[in-house]
């Protein structure tokens, strides 16, 4: 009896905090239709939700009148609510990259591992090349990415190459373009559609180890305070 009343009880609490949830979902969507708000959820705070906003994570109550966009800390421990869901919402699974077809270049002992989408003619990927470069005991990925009209031809002739890793160097480093004519297979159509699947839009795009991903040219110095931060 005793087993039974526990579960309908918590049955009871689980589905008030769905409706509560429910409930702010369509305030928000009968008054402010037109703000595009995703991933509401429960948080520590009693009647107060998570939501989603182009990427940054903002709090709101049931009625959905007001929005916070701020960095909720759980007092007892110190902890970063709103870094934690942050890297929450922006992880993929590393063990689902297809990193065969990437580029592949080891530095020092390689432990580190990060996955770079990259367009040779994008100028803030040239910019997070210079970065990489400054890194030790590393082992990239890159995904290279056209997403650039004119990066779609040099991108496939790339992986063409005796070492397709100086061709690429070449390419996003330097502006220079593999000079053979050679023909091969390539995965550019499957980095495109890969990139699609994961909600990669725009480039550099950097996924850790861990599948937390981040967008733009970052500074080593905040690659390595990232690396420190997630315990890679």
């Amino acid at each position: 009896m005793k087993k039974t009343i526990l579960s309908m009880l918590l049955l009871s609490l689980s589905s008030f905090a769905f409706a509560n949830v429910n409930t702010a979902q369509q305030n928000l969507a009968k008054n402010y239709p037109n703000l595009a708000v995703s991933n509401i959820a429960n948080t520590e705070m009693r009647g107060i939700y998570s939501a989603e906003i182009d990427g940054q994570v903002v709090y709101l109550n049931e009625d959905a009148e007001h929005l916070i966009a701020g960095n909720m800390l759980r007092l007892k421990d110190q902890k970063s609510l709103t870094q934690e869901l942050i890297v929450k919402n922006n992880t993929i699974n590393w063990n689902s990259l297809p990193l065969k077809n990437a580029i592949k270049s080891v530095r020092g002992n390689g432990k580190r591992q990060l996955a770079i989408f990259s367009d040779p003619n994008c100028p803030y990927c040239q910019q997070l090349e210079v970065e990489l470069k400054k890194l030790n005991d590393v082992t990239l990925y890159t995904f290279v990415l056209p997403l650039k009209p004119q990066s779609v031809a040099p991108s496939k002739q790339v992986y063409c190459e005796a070492n397709p890793d100086f061709a690429w160097q070449q390419l996003i480093g330097k502006g220079i373009a593999p000079k053979s004519n050679k023909s091969c297979s390539n995965p550019i159509n499957a980095n495109l559609e890969l990139a699609k699947k994961l909600g990669v839009s725009g480039t550099p795009a950097i996924i850790f180890s861990n599948g937390y991903r981040v967008l733009g040219a970052h500074p080593a110095s905040e690659i390595e305070a990232m690396w420190r931060e997630l315990g890679l």
